[in-house]
């Protein structure tokens, strides 16, 4: 074989080398930058092992899915498969059965909400009168409650949970003289949005435990409405006055407190990646539906699907098992064995 000229040997050179980076930028193209950038480094910093092992488990669908910004979700997904709210805010009403409600003229802010969220449709109260459905909402049980007295609980609550698993919360109680007020009543005051009306302890559950009745600092989590903050805490419970909340008043009265109130909420940053809850303490009084006749509730966060229905058997044990299996927090008496309200949050 002859010998080739020089330049001739150097253009094959030049060709081989050029192949071989071009196979080397193709594989490149097909790993993750994490992962070419282990094979480059001499070892992985424990950044980049983690980021690998993240890309690896990934959906097909998933890189492309980041590369576009996606709509506002509620939160990242809790341990019990809800979201983890920023803040849940419940609110109480009285005393009126679901078909005084859903669907009624005279609740039409009540009505636009159902239609703009969602709502659970078969939802019952445990009892009558009003104080023992405040007590299982926030207990998970009856805790003894068979009126509306002046009960001191020694027993498990949600306030106490939030405490201990260190989030935060509120009791926003219309017309509470503050103090640790244990007193049955207090006369009616102008305090924000809505009628004036009477503060009466029986609607405020906070009060009737005594790990905060005897607690001079955490009595001072209740307050008065008209100090209302929605990034106050992570747990705000809204009492309504007798007049505001329908007690002692018409549908309408009552609608139209929540519409003054609501947009308090839903208007506010707080709102994104939260849940608000408008539940009623129990129906009509010849409504024994589950005990304390089927009432309306409606649940509100920024993304969920106009028009959503949760449709299975429900009760305030529900309400609490929901929002504990959410925060990651034991579920208190009766809520272990309700039903978890799940909706497109």
């Amino acid at each position: 074989m002859g010998v080739r000229p020089r330049n001739q040997i150097a253009g094959v050179l030049w060709a081989i080398g050029i192949s071989a980076i071009v196979a080397g930028c193709g594989a490149a193209a097909t790993a993750s930058p994490v992962a070419t950038a282990t094979a480059i480094g001499t070892s992985p910093s424990p950044a980049a092992t983690s980021s690998t092992s993240l890309i690896a488990t990934q959906s097909p669908g998933a890189s492309a899915a980041a590369a576009t910004p996606s709509a506002p979700t509620a939160a990242p997904t809790s341990a019990g498969g809800l979201p983890d709210f920023h803040h849940v805010y419940v609110i109480i009403m009285e005393n009126k059965s679901y078909r005084s409600i859903v669907g009624a003229s005279n609740a039409p802010y009540l009505n636009s909400l159902i239609a703009r969220y969602g709502m659970a449709t078969n939802l019952d109260a445990e009892t009558h009168p009003s104080e023992p459905n405040y007590i299982a909402l926030t207990s998970g049980g009856l805790q003894g409650t068979t009126s509306d007295g002046g009960y001191n609980l020694k027993v498990d609550n949600i306030f106490d949970q939030l405490d201990a698993a260190g989030r935060t919360w509120h009791v926003y109680a219309q017309g509470y003289p503050g103090g640790c007020y244990k007193s049955s009543s207090a006369p009616g005051l102008v305090d924000g949005p809505g009628a004036q009306g009477e503060y009466v302890r029986k609607h405020n559950p906070a009060i009737s435990y005594t790990s905060i009745s005897d607690n001079k600092t955490r009595c001072a989590q209740i307050t008065h409405l008209a100090g209302f903050d929605p990034a106050a805490a992570n747990f705000e419970m809204i009492i309504p006055n007798l007049i505001n909340d329908m007690h002692s008043s018409s549908t309408r009265a009552g609608d139209d407190f929540l519409k003054a109130f609501v947009p308090k909420i839903t208007s506010s940053t707080a709102f994104a990646d939260s849940l608000l809850i408008i539940t009623w303490d129990e129906g009509a009084g010849s409504d024994f539906a589950g005990g304390g006749g089927h009432i309306a509730t409606v649940l509100a966060s920024p993304g969920m699907k106009p028009g959503s229905r949760f449709t299975a058997a429900a009760s305030h044990y529900s309400l609490l098992r929901t929002i504990e299996l959410a925060w990651g927090l034991p579920l208190l008496g009766s809520a272990a064995n309700a039903s978890t309200i799940t909706l497109p949050y």
